[in-house]
């Protein structure tokens, strides 16, 4: 159920300017939540000029996702005729500010921090303003006899001390974070660990990997498919410690990721055409043809391929994309069986974060401002989320007095322009297919947060990856220091208080 209301989100709601609602639960991974439901094509919405879709183009963008934005606008800037083809009809990809009982919501990525370059200097550009959540006033966390509560500076204090043993030696193994095959020697043999095999190699006791797995199964999905590097990687860019690796999803953009995603197709005025999705993609005769599935027909001297990596099988590429593509897509590069769940319960109607071990109905909920709808994460394929009192009792699991009045469900996985929630690699997948997806095939290039060289899966990277694909400057600071945050109204937030979640 996405609850798509088919109109454009022009006005802010009701409830977005008093409360400080960025959850700090959504790590994404996932890279991401678009534009309120259906955004028209940008000449309805913004200044009125001529956007009329010719034929033929310097380049064809494929997915008006963050990534595929950028990219657009970076090599508008250098003159070129750029036309867009997003298969939705709203651009943003998986960053979607919608509503849920009028009250502002993120369907995909949320989140967002000064250690992400990139991210962080597009909110300056556009000035937009950044706030950050209350927190929580308890913490739920799973013991092996059901749940305990503690105060959130005791809980995380914990996490703390279980979690930097996991990541033992990735200063060594990640030197550079956003440059990951640095230390390619190191990370070879590592790639090969998935998170199931790293708590294996560290046995630790029960009552302390049950609190280890409600992460580990939420990015793994199960906790042996997810590889350990991928969680390395993220580790080493906050800054080695879990203080920031805990911290990284505190802040928000205030009227939403829409307003990003906007500002950025505002600023470079591609051609853009929704509800366009791509069929085929044809080198031949030093030109790209790009078919719809309603058959339109456009020429490009080059395609940028910015659509999430699992839906690249979906597409005819002729000639046949080559192995390392091929696996990559079957193999799939995003979360999957993840989705996310926003609960307006009456009961309790305090601030709370709970996580659950994996195999729980949810593995990790919480509300972080007064009176916002509680963010759950589920990975169970068991649980019937087309049922109210599947839902409530999935819920009473954890918080045995609550009452559910109504709910809202965001799967990314069973979304055909998707297929999969916040992009996370598997054993192997960095050392043997990672490189080779970033390199072009002929006239096609590829981009997405899915095969960002840093902050993979989170918004981030999608920019990092649609600014290297455009030809455009990086950015890779140290992670322990963070970019300038000169124009941006940034909010007190402790961030010990958060814990790091969903890259969504």
């Amino acid at each position: 159920m996405f609850n798509g209301n088919g109109k454009t989100n022009r006005s802010t709601p009701r409830h977005a300017a008093s409360r400080r609602s960025a959850l700090k639960l959504g790590g994404l991974a996932i890279a991401g939540t678009a534009l309120g439901a259906g955004l028209p094509a940008l000449a309805e919405a913004t200044d009125g000029a001529d956007y009329t879709v010719r034929q033929s183009y310097d380049t064809i963008v494929v997915g008006a996702g963050l990534a595929g934005l950028i990219a657009a606008r970076e090599l508008r800037a250098k003159g070129r005729r750029v036309l867009v083809l997003e298969a939705r009809d709203r651009i943003g990809g998986r960053t979607w500010t919608d509503t849920f009982n009028d009250y502002q919501i993120e369907r995909g990525g949320a989140w967002v921090d000064p250690k992400q370059p990139h991210i962080w200097r597009e909110i300056s550009r556009y000035g937009l303003k950044i706030v950050a959540d209350a927190g929580p006033e308890r913490v739920l966390m799973p013991t092996t006899s059901g749940f305990a509560e503690y105060d959130p500076v005791t809980a995380y204090t914990r996490q703390g001390e279980l979690f930097t043993p996991f990541f033992e030696g990735s200063q060594e193994y990640f030197p550079k974070p956003y440059a990951p095959f640095t230390r390619e020697d190191l990370i070879t043999p590592l790639d090969r660990l998935s998170l199931r095999d790293r708590l294996d190699q560290l046995a630790y006791a029960p009552e302390d990997e049950i609190r280890m797995t409600s992460t580990t199964g939420l990015y793994g999905a199960p906790t042996s498919r997810g590889s350990l590097l991928e969680l390395a990687q993220w580790w080493a860019l906050s800054g080695w410690n879990y203080e920031g690796f805990a911290g990284i999803n505190t802040y928000r953009m205030e009227q939403g990721t829409a307003a990003l995603a906007n500002a950025i197709l505002a600023d470079g005025k591609p051609d853009l055409k929704l509800k366009s999705p791509v069929a085929s993609v044809t080198q031949q005769n030093g030109q790209v043809k790009v078919v719809t599935r309603a058959g339109a027909a456009y020429w490009a001297a080059e395609v940028v391929m910015a659509v999430p990596v699992n839906v690249w099988k979906k597409i005819t590429f002729s000639p046949v994309l080559p192995q390392a593509y091929r696996d990559a897509t079957t193999q799939g590069y995003g979360v999957p069986r993840q989705k996310k769940v926003w609960l307006d319960l009456a009961t309790p109607t305090d601030r709370f974060i709970a996580e659950a071990p994996e195999g729980h109905p949810f593995v990790i909920m919480g509300r972080m401002n007064e009176n916002a709808p509680v963010v759950a994460f589920t990975i169970d394929t068991t649980l019937n989320l087309a049922s109210h009192a599947a839902v409530e009792a999935a819920v009473r699991k954890i918080l045995p007095s609550a009452t559910l009045r109504s709910y809202t469900v965001c799967d990314w996985q069973a979304d055909e322009f998707s297929l999969g929630g916040p992009a996370y690699r598997q054993p192997n997948q960095l050392t043997k297919l990672h490189r080779a997806i970033n390199q072009p095939f002929g006239k096609v290039k590829f981009c997405g947060d899915d095969i960002a060289l840093g902050w993979a899966g989170y918004m981030d990277g999608a920019i990092e990856s649609g600014l290297r694909v455009a030809g455009s400057p990086t950015l890779s600071p140290s992670p322990a220091i963070a970019p300038s945050t000169r124009g941006l109204a940034v909010p007190n937030a402790d961030p010990k208080i958060y814990r790091s979640m969903v890259g969504l």
